[in-house]
């Protein structure tokens, strides 16, 4: 896997002392990747060799003033955010600067926090940049780069291959990451392709935040002084120091609690948290992928989720789709968990008749994938000899609501049978006639299985279109 791409920060000032200062503000900050030079003869040359993300001028520099820099800059490098640093407090060359193509104005003595909110502006900039170049790349291409980042994840749906190609693009970025999904469909499976994308040096470190208190949060994320509460006997690090330049995965994301919402709130803008009992901040490089089976954005609404996080943890948005989207992927999870199973119950591959999908194809599956991979292990469990039995898969299905979508499905027919019949209302033999069509298109034409979702006996079903095929129905 390649390694994360980086923005370096390029320094440029004829003041040793300024560009120790300036950088030793950033590196505190979390920006690692930066370098200085105090000749501004040696700039151009470096930016021809490329890899330079955002540039932090002087104006006044002998040799070649950073004015004329900027406009070369401007001119031959415009991808690249500059940002002017000079003890010129002029209007006239602040709006002169800022026409030329400078992406911000400051004045020296510049404020550290002024320093470092303008340079991760820029480098957010060069993110997003960097984002959409990739994603041209890859919806031209209609391919990955490194499948096998997602060689846990079984599908042959169009709609997960452009999950894929998204994560690829964003795998890169340090920005926070929320993926959304119902339970079941593979969250974490996908935040680690992510991670493993990011080729970054640090562990994945995942934790479910359901059923945490703010206590709990705290002192699971951040850790604990010495001291700090009763049995506090000795100081812990958090999971955030075990994810140090590596993934911290919060799962539930949704169960936060507001107060710990503040505090995941000044990780993620400031990438600083407080151990609990030290009033001594400590800086995170841990790049912040969550996950929800909730609708944040209602919870927004509702007050019940901060608006601010929300719009933090959306930087970068992965929404993964049910199974009942991509009902495609049921045939080869179907041989994966078959074989799985038997794997582990040291039984041979089990063969199966080929009415089964079609009846997993019939239903909803409210628990995804999980539910699927339960299914599969439990009859297999119960399987002794020769063709699976579809039996227990009927018991579970034939308990279970309809599909999504067969009630707005059933509505329709109705309102079509109401228009075509001038408005009189259907007896109780053409319902049942219409509920019987329905079936058996779902079950595409297998008795057995629309049997099942209609509650019937195979032999009432039969029965019954028998005597339909008599009345010439």
């Amino acid at each position: 896997m390649t390694k994360t791409t980086t923005f370096p920060v390029l320094l440029v000032d004829d003041e040793q002392h300024i560009l120790v200062a300036s950088e030793s503000v950033l590196r505190f900050a979390g920006i690692r990747d930066v370098s200085s030079v105090d000749d501004s003869r040696r700039v151009l040359p470096l930016l021809e060799k490329g890899g330079i993300g955002v540039v932090v001028l002087d104006l006044f520099m002998p040799y070649v003033s950073g004015r004329e820099l900027l406009d070369t800059m401007s001119r031959e490098y415009p991808h690249i955010p500059v940002i002017v640093m000079t003890a010129a407090d002029e209007v006239d060359t602040a709006v002169d600067c800022m026409k030329a193509g400078a992406f911000d104005y400051l004045v020296k003595p510049v404020e550290n926090a002024r320093l470092i909110s303008s340079v991760k502006r820029a480098l957010e900039i060069c993110s997003l940049k960097n984002q959409v170049t990739q994603l041209r790349d890859h919806l031209l291409s209609n391919r990955l780069k490194h499948p096998e980042a997602f060689s846990s994840i079984v599908t042959t749906s169009p709609k997960m291959s452009a999950v894929f190609q998204y994560c690829e693009v964003i795998a890169e970025s340090q920005q926070p990451v929320i993926i959304i999904g119902e339970t079941g469909v593979g969250k974490e499976l996908v935040a680690r392709a992510i991670h493993e994308l990011s080729g970054v040096d640090g562990k994945f470190v995942p934790v479910n935040i359901a059923g945490l208190d703010d206590t709990m949060f705290s002192d699971t994320l951040f850790g604990h002084k010495k001291g700090a509460f009763t049995g506090a006997e000795k100081a812990r690090s958090g999971l955030i120091a075990q994810a140090a330049g590596g993934t911290l995965f919060l799962d539930e994301i949704g169960d936060l609690s507001e107060a710990s919402q503040v505090k995941l709130l000044r990780l993620l803008q400031e990438q600083e948290y407080y151990p609990v009992g030290s009033d001594i901040p400590l800086v995170s490089d841990a790049r912040i992928v969550a996950a929800t089976n909730r609708d944040l954005r209602q919870m927004t609404l509702s007050r019940t989720f901060r608006n601010d996080l929300y719009f933090r943890l959306c930087s970068h948005q992965v929404c993964i789709p049910p199974l009942r989207e991509r009902r495609e992927d049921i045939p080869v999870l179907l041989d994966f968990f078959f074989r799985a199973a038997a794997q582990i119950f040291r039984k041979s591959t089990p063969s199966y008749p080929p009415e089964l999908v079609t009846l997993l194809s019939s239903y909803d599956f409210p628990g995804n994938i999980r539910e699927m991979k339960s299914l599969v292990f439990d009859a297999v469990a119960r399987h002794v000899s020769g063709v699976l039995s579809l039996e227990r898969f009927r018991q579970v299905i034939g308990s279970m609501p309809a599909p999504a979508g067969t009630e707005t499905l059933l509505s329709q027919r109705l309102n079509d049978w109401l228009l075509q019949s001038g408005g009189r209302f259907p007896k109780v033999r053409e319902v049942e006639e219409l509920l019987i069509d329905e079936a058996m298109k779902l079950a595409k034409g297998n008795q057995g299985i629309a049997a099942s979702l209609l509650g019937f006996t195979r032999q009432t079903l039969n029965k019954r279109l028998k005597v339909r095929k008599e009345r010439g129905g």
